[in-house]
């Protein structure tokens, strides 16, 4: 991982380094990332920050660890767990989805939802991309300057992009930020 920080003041360009790396290793992110840049004036006052992350693994869907079966009878959806290795994601997503009084799990194996207001089908159980610029946001709000909460967000796909400030937003720092993210594909 990559850190690049770019700042009139040397000091304070190392002191951005110290406490980005300490923020990004106590969210476990060091690995995470390939490539981090931060570009501050505080004369300005402005701030951006572009994070490029890895890619990671595919989501993982209720067919990748469920069977299901409508009972024709009642129209309850039945799941077999094949794999309860996200089963905690499935139940949290089902009680968001279906309203928690409507799922009830009878065994380690087994999930019933009764009375399903909405379709199961294809839905998304753990999305471990969705999960990492979560963890990613956390890290740069921790890195932001405090009162630096005017925020245009420039992120697309892997790539985490803000410009930030205490003021009005300059379509110049805009345009720096585009820069940098450009330099960064």
């Amino acid at each position: 991982m990559g850190i690049q920080i770019e700042c009139y003041d040397p000091r304070g360009a190392a002191v951005y380094d110290i406490i980005t790396r300490q923020v990004l290793q106590d969210l476990q992110l060091s690995r995470a990332i390939d490539d981090l840049r931060i570009w501050v004036d505080p004369r300005e006052p402005v701030f951006i920050i572009a994070v490029k992350t890895q890619k990671t693994s595919e989501p993982i869907h209720l067919e990748d660890m469920a069977e299901m079966e409508v009972d024709k009878a009642t129209g309850s959806i039945h799941l077999r767990i094949k794999d309860e290795t996200y089963l905690p994601q499935l139940l949290e997503r089902l009680w968001e989805t279906q309203g928690r009084g409507r799922v009830r799990q009878p065994s380690r194996f087994e999930v019933i939802i009764e009375d399903p207001v909405s379709g199961i089908t294809g839905m998304t159980v753990h999305d471990p991309s969705l999960n990492l610029k979560k963890r990613v946001y956390d890290a740069i709000f921790r890195i932001i300057p405090e009162g630096f909460r005017v925020i245009r967000d420039l992120s697309e796909d892997n790539l985490i992009a803000l410009v930030c400030t205490d003021e009005v937003l300059r379509d110049e720092w805009v345009l720096k930020a585009k820069e940098i993210i450009d330099g960064m594909r």
